[in-house]
């Protein structure tokens, strides 16, 4: 077993509060705390540090347990296997998670390559030029979108951050991106 991997007999304790200070119900609760040593694993075997893995469990209990009291079903059993239920909402969460990672990797590489490669770097820069140089064109709330987007935000995401829809924030950037075009005089893009 891995010398940071909590041990399979020690029982994890969920912190009842969310990272924004919301109450998580008992019932989820205590629903994180039964399959945390699972979760862990999981969160292991693809390469995720069991510290980040328990923060990701955390979350993953708040928004179920708001979830849950949205629909009003925190008090009853109304919800067949919320174990199930919740451990689903972590792997989405740590799918994210690794999609998130592995785009800013990808970002930190390609620009790398681009800063690092004396041999070739002009297809690399002159991507990274014309990137922004439309950006500039943009107001700074799509130029966030667009930020937030390569780093593998969902539009759902995107949107709750700024107090819309997924589907407006969505609207909102493709409509930037059409007057751009139509600025340039372009058709494709």
């Amino acid at each position: 077993m891995d010398r940071g991997a909590p041990s399979p007999d020690r029982k994890l304790r969920i912190n009842p509060l969310d990272r924004r200070g919301r109450s998580i119900a008992p019932l989820v609760v205590e629903a994180a705390e039964q399959i945390a040593h699972r979760a862990i694993r999981h969160a292991e075997r693809q390469f995720i540090d069991p510290a980040i893995a328990l923060t990701l469990l955390e979350e993953a209990a708040a928004t179920v347990s708001r979830s849950l009291e949205m629909k009003g079903l925190c008090d009853d059993n109304t919800v067949r296997d919320i174990r199930a239920y919740l451990f689903r909402a972590f792997i989405r969460r740590m799918n994210r998670a690794k999609k998130r990672q592995s785009a800013l990797e990808e970002a930190a590489r390609i620009n790398s390559e681009a800063t690092n490669n004396p041999i070739h770097p002009q297809p690399n820069l002159d991507l990274k030029i014309l990137i922004d140089e439309l950006l500039t064109r943009c107001d700074p709330k799509t130029r966030e979108m667009f930020y937030r987007r390569v780093q593998g935000f969902s539009w759902k995401e995107i949107g709750l951050s700024y107090g819309i829809s997924g589907h407006a924030a969505e609207k909102h950037f493709n409509q930037a991106i059409h007057k751009i075009r139509e600025r340039l005089g372009s058709k494709e893009c």
